[in-house]
């Protein structure tokens, strides 16, 4: 408080002479100020703000929100924002997002104290949408520039935002346009202001040309001015929107000067399933699989025709694999290649993909491919767990379930594979959660898993989204690509497709009709030979792209009959990985991570969530040095500068700190043994190059902004306020509400689904 006086009063001093005709004295250099490792969030309810929240959640970096809609929330002022501890300054947001550049409104002394506080300890702001006028640097966008509609225009990052803050991108920043009846971006594009005022600058990070204009108007930019910096977003989102999930890295890395907690990678991991076994196929007149309950094998006279990888698909599988540079996991049945060889008395196929063995990961998928789950009633369609005479579930036993996984580790041991016995897919994910049959897991799943060593067993993440314990093991969630198991063949998997995404009145089965709110229609069937490349490839491609750029590690899978006959897979695996690398720099690839590596990866950013919300975790950066105190034993998750490093341990040198990522160090801190990890950064935070401000950020301005809530509390105190509030009012100051109301159109309200099977956004 006596700081607090102390600077009041020389503010007081240089403000108003009539009153205080001496100077206090010149108080002692004060230590550097202490940064908690934080992030204030001031929320309007928006898509824009929720965005933001998303990925600071999603990357495990500490938040505060205060709800604008509560009328009990904190009032944001100095004591709200910082105090001292141990004789050093400290503030205890590192950042704050804000839904536009004053949401308190005009005259608000929260916003004053706000910006003050952003000045004295060089904290930024981000304004999540706001329009596009002087208040924020910009000439008046509906005047010079653009408002309206983004739909499917693509904008551009600059030479400032690839040398700052963005440079982990390619370059292009394309907007969604996935329903030309619905608007599903809105934005405002203007020119920085020809005359700012004195010691401000306008540096534009993202832009896109006006129409009509030779212009190019900015829609991301740093709007520096009165000591303090914001970055101006003048375009609206939503947390899955492409445009925003390829923005959101660099908005984190600017608001928090590349240092905070949490980690963000692009992850991408393919499961390909019942590799050496065998996959039904669908029936394109029958509109079923023979073999299914459903649709009638051999006893109604069907033949069910099989899908089964060849030689020659096992050969290209790993070319590709070269190729792209990108390991697939196979999940195998060893008991497909003995059914095989009995029959015909040799697996081409088997000894091809043991000779290529090294070009692919290699997961225990089972022996046979048996359902273990309860025992299955197929009598009724669909089919029921069968019950004993008293009512009760009958269970596929213990000794079935080990048998299977034991065998298939015993077959990859006589050939010689490779195979990490922790890891299991069950047969369809059987033995779990099975809904709506089966409400619960197998209760002989657990002990078989744990007889056989397994810690890590898949599950759709279509049913189940998070990771939970079952038994000695955690479970994987996975992604099931709408490429189905039962089609080897283009027109097989067109045809199937249509049957479940159109009309009745279309042929089709009118699933989508029935259930409108997790699925999406087809205006039209699907042409049996485009539609496969046209539509369903880069469908698949978007929304796997959105789970990658999510930071989300889950693996998605396919099937081995994806990579026979017509080999299906691989346009919708390129055009993904294409994609990627057109949108991101080769500074930030896919990380293809091993289903243990997925397992360890959710666990431990569960592990530090828990933590989080349980406020066992304290983080500081003061100066250079980054302190954070957690649970022992808890990894922390850090992005920091290249050239950060952790400071060793009692016990001799620490491993160097994370890896390069996206222009910045990225990972897991190990602790320390007292549960103190301490980082060096190579030195204070550097701000991005601007070079439409000469003099930098830190140049002496006329005024130091520091002063006023401190001032506007003593005057009050000596009764001055009122006489002078003329003078120091937030508006004197700069801090005005948008010159207009943002637009918010349905499409950012309300997100769009990409198509068939999107279900993300619903």
């Amino acid at each position: 408080m006596r700081h607090a006086i102390r600077t009041a009063a020389a503010c007081l001093a240089a403000a108003l002479p009539m009153v205080l005709t001496t100077a206090p004295p010149a108080a002692a250099e004060e230590p550097a100020p202490r940064i908690d490792l934080r992030v204030l969030v001031v929320d309007d309810g928006g898509p824009a703000v929720g965005a933001i929240t998303s990925a600071l959640g999603d990357a495990g970096t500490p938040y505060t929100t205060v709800d604008l809609a509560d009328d009990d929330r904190p009032t944001v002022d100095g004591d709200f924002l910082g105090d001292t501890v141990d004789g050093r300054p400290r503030a205890r947001y590192q950042g704050v997002v804000l839904p536009n550049e004053n949401p308190f409104g005009a005259g608000s002394a929260e916003m004053a104290a706000l910006a003050a506080y952003e000045a004295e300890f060089g904290i930024r702001q981000v304004d999540a949408y706001t329009y596009a006028g002087p208040a924020v640097g910009l000439d008046p966008a509906q005047e010079t520039g653009y408002a309206g509609p983004l739909d499917g225009e693509t904008a551009q990052v600059t030479d400032a935002g690839r040398n700052g803050p963005f440079g982990y991108l390619d370059g292009e920043v394309p907007f969604e346009d996935n329903d030309p009846q619905v608007d599903e971006s809105y934005g405002y594009l203007a020119v920085p202001l020809a005359d700012p005022p004195e010691g401000a600058s306008f540096t534009s990070y993202v832009d896109a040309p006006i129409p009509g204009s030779r212009e190019r108007g900015s829609l991301v930019g740093e709007y520096t001015h009165d000591g303090r910096s914001e970055l101006v977003v003048t375009f609206v989102y939503n947390r899955h929107q492409q445009q925003y999930r390829l923005l959101a890295r660099g908005i984190v890395a600017w608001l928090t000067q590349g240092v905070h907690l949490g980690v963000d990678r692009n992850h991408f991991a393919v499961h390909v399933d019942d590799v050496l076994a065998a996959d039904d196929r669908w029936h394109t007149e029958l509109n079923c699989t023979p073999g299914d309950v459903d649709c009638g094998g051999a006893d109604d006279g069907l033949e069910t025709d099989p899908i089964r990888m060849t030689e020659a698909d096992a050969a290209y599988a790993a070319q590709w694999s070269a190729d792209r540079g990108f390991t697939l996991d196979m999940a195998f049945n060893g008991g497909g290649s003995d059914l095989h060889r009995s029959e015909h008395g040799s697996d081409p196929l088997a000894a091809r993909m043991l000779a290529d063995q090294a070009s692919h990961r290699w997961i225990n998928h089972t022996y046979n491919h048996l359902f273990l789950g309860c025992v299955q009633d197929v009598t009724v369609v669909p089919w029921r767990c069968a019950t004993d005479e008293e009512g009760q579930t009958r269970w596929e036993s213990q000794a079935l379930i080990t048998t299977q996984i034991d065998n298939n580790l015993s077959w990859a041991d006589r050939n010689d594979l490779a195979v990490d016995e922790r890891e299991l897919v069950t047969g369809e994910h059987s033995g779990l959660v099975t809904l709506p049959q089966q409400p619960r897991d197998n209760p002989n799943l657990a002990p078989s898993l744990t007889t056989t060593g397994v810690t890590w067993i898949a599950s759709d993440a279509s049913r189940e989204a998070a990771q939970r314990p079952l038994g000695p093991a955690l479970t994987v969630p996975r992604y099931p690509m709408n490429i189905f198991y039962n089609a080897g063949r283009t027109a097989e998997q067109v045809d199937e497709y249509n049957w479940i995404y159109t009309r009745r009145s279309d042929g089709g089965s009118g699933l989508c009709e029935d259930s409108p709110a997790t699925t999406t229609c087809l205006d039209a069937p699907l042409d049996l030979s485009t539609g496969y490349e046209s539509y369903i490839v880069p469908l698949e491609a978007r929304i796997a792209l959105r789970h990658v750029m999510g930071n989300d590690p889950r693996p998605h899978f396919i099937h081995q009959s994806n990579l026979a006959e017509d080999r299906i897979a691989y346009p919708a695996l390129d055009r993904i990985l294409d994609d990627y690398a057109d949108l991101f720099a080769g500074n930030t690839p896919m990380v293809n991570l091993p289903m243990r590596a997925v397992g360890q990866e959710m666990r431990q950013r569960a592990a530090w969530r828990a933590a989080l919300d349980a406020g066992e975790v304290t983080a500081h950066r003061t100066g250079p040095t980054v302190t954070v105190d957690a649970p022992a034993g808890l990894r922390v998750p850090l992005t920091a500068p290249e050239g950060t490093v952790q400071r060793p341990g009692a016990d001799g040198p620490a491993p160097a700190f994370g890896e390069s990522y996206a222009g910045l160090r990225t990972g897991w801190a190990e602790p320390g043994g007292d549960g103190r990890t301490i980082l060096d950064l190579p030195g204070a935070p550097q701000e991005p190059e601007n070079p439409g401000d000469p003099d930098g950020p830190d140049a002496p301005q006329e005024q130091d902004p520091r002063c006023l809530p401190d001032l506007l509390r003593l005057l009050d105190l000596l009764g001055l306020l009122e006489e002078v509030c003329g003078l120091l009012t937030p508006d004197a100051q700069g801090f005005r509400e948008p010159a207009e109301r943002t637009e918010m159109p349905a499409g950012a309200a309300e997100p769009v689904p990409y198509g068939p099977g999107d279900t993300a956004v619903r």
